[in-house]
């Protein structure tokens, strides 16, 4: 079944499914209310979808606002059972409902204002006569559009957990671009809607709302049709969390070390809420299931083909990859396949997931990419991985110069590992202890037009620039100097 098509249909049979045809014909503002929560609330997005086998729920979810004179309900009265069913939920049960409306407004809001593309995916269904219906008869429209607002306010009531301007899913920009040179846009955390789920480890994650909704349909998809059972890790960090952390790393261990690792608060694509970080559980032959959701572990080759089952799906529901194998000289990060980001635009996504290599910075055209090369060389103090792992260092720094674009990064060669250079890494970084050095050198090309960094001079590329990286006998490499 044609994925949009399974979501309309999945939209269809969740409105069909309140309780309405077992209720009188003329229900109490309580009995509407405590049904159309349960369902939302109850919904499991994506077997809807699957199990429906015809479309004539349409016929009845379009009927139902007729039947039950939607068109004229008692706002108040409606609102205030609302709001009476909700307290009696748990935080579990609140979030669902505000994950289930929010998608659902979503989809149906989308299908009246498109109602080409989607009058045709109706007709596919055979049930145009029904989406005409709802398009066409002004009082079905305003019995979805009172029910829609009826919940929105409820949602602004002054105490109302979780509650947000009812337009601000339209005053985020689902392809704002927040990386180490570009921060989070000014009023992002006032507008920002979203929900806060617990997760098979006990963890608490909070996500944008739509970003939500669409997982869910990832998930089911591939828990129905591959057998893989995805689970968020985190998603929505707040930018005075952020900050938290990076005070703690500053006392603990001091200013620059808390800077090489720690995301500097406000530049973090994780505060936007749409960038999710996913772990497998693996079901093992007896039911259970094993949580795997460590990074380290998350790599290893077992797992490679999962997540390309996984990445094949992304665009269907408006995600991407977001930090590609060998592009952390645009990106700022190394590879991530468990990083993926909601962008609202499952054709937008189908382009960019399309194009190898294609990152969201260029996608933008925020940075300039010819496809810069990476030269190992030979060396018979480093393996080619541990030599690449350096390497990532430098090109995760690199994507901090703004405007610049790299087009060689090579192995200066073993005669680097001196003890004067060792000497002076040991300096640079006092009490590390560092035992090896490696040099990498690098061409790039400055900005065309020169900005606020004066570093550089316009339009010139520069040659031989010099990286210089020192590791312990234990621990990774860590990058120390650069320049000429």
């Amino acid at each position: 079944m044609n994925k949009s098509l399974a979501r309309i249909l999945a939209l269809v049979l969740i409105l069909s499914m309140l309780p309405f045809s077992a209720l009188a014909d003329t229900p109490s503002a309580q009995e509407l209310a405590e049904g159309y929560i349960a369902v939302l609330s109850g919904l499991e997005w994506g077997t809807a979808g699957a199990t429906l086998k015809t479309a004539a729920a349409a016929g009845e979810v379009c009927a139902f606002a007729e039947r039950y004179g939607l068109y004229d309900l008692d706002a108040d009265a409606l609102q205030a059972n609302l709001r009476a069913a909700y307290d009696d939920m748990g935080e579990d049960g609140q979030a669902a409902f505000w994950a289930g409306f929010d998608a659902v407004r979503a989809l149906i809001d989308d299908c009246l204002e498109d109602d080409e593309a989607n009058h045709s995916l109706f007709e596919d269904a055979g049930a145009a006569e029904t989406m005409n219906s709802v398009m066409c008869d002004p009082l079905n429209r305003l019995a979805w559009e009172n029910l829609r607002d009826c919940t929105l306010s409820m949602r602004n009531d002054e105490g109302m957990p979780g509650a947000a301007d009812p337009a601000a899913a339209e005053k985020i920009d689902y392809l704002a671009l927040v990386n180490k040179l570009h921060p989070l846009p000014k009023g992002w955390e006032d507008a920002l809607e979203t929900v806060t789920i617990t997760n098979s480890l006990g963890d608490e994650v909070e996500v944008e709302t739509r970003a939500y909704a669409a997982y869910l349909l990832l998930k089911t998809d591939l828990e129905e049709n591959d057998g893989i059972y995805l689970e968020l890790d985190s998603a929505r960090r707040s930018v005075a969390a952020q900050q938290d952390i990076m005070d703690r790393f500053t006392q603990k261990y001091g200013a620059d070390y808390a800077a090489k690792t720690v995301a500097t608060p406000g530049y973090s694509e994780h505060h936007t809420g749409l960038a999710l970080d996913l772990y497998f559980r693996i079901k093992n032959d007896d039911g259970t299931f094993t949580d795997v959701y460590y990074n380290e572990d998350m790599t290893r080759p077992e797992y490679e083909g999962l997540w390309a089952t996984v990445h094949a799906k992304l665009a269907d529901y408006g995600f991407i990859l977001r930090y590609l194998p060998d592009k952390e000289y645009i990106t700022g990060y190394g590879y991530e396949p468990w990083h993926i980001r909601y962008i609202d635009n499952a054709d937008m996504a189908k382009e960019i997931m399309a194009q190898p290599g294609m990152t969201l910075e260029k996608w933008l055209g925020a940075a300039a990419d010819a496809g810069a090369t990476v030269d190992y060389g030979t060396s018979e103090l480093y393996t080619p991985e541990e030599l690449k792992e350096a390497a990532v260092q430098v090109k995760c720094r690199f994507a901090s110069f703004a405007g610049c674009e790299l087009h060689t990064l090579r192995y200066a060669g073993d005669d680097c590992n001196t003890e004067e250079n060792l000497a002076w890494m040991n300096q640079l970084d006092e009490g590390k202890g560092y035992v090896q050095v490696a040099e990498f050198i690098s061409d790039f090309h400055s900005p065309i037009q020169p900005g606020d960094d004066e570093a550089w001079e316009a339009d010139k590329e520069y040659t031989n620039w010099q990286w210089w990286l020192a590791r312990t006998a234990d621990g990774g490499w860590q990058l120390l100097t650069w320049g000429y």
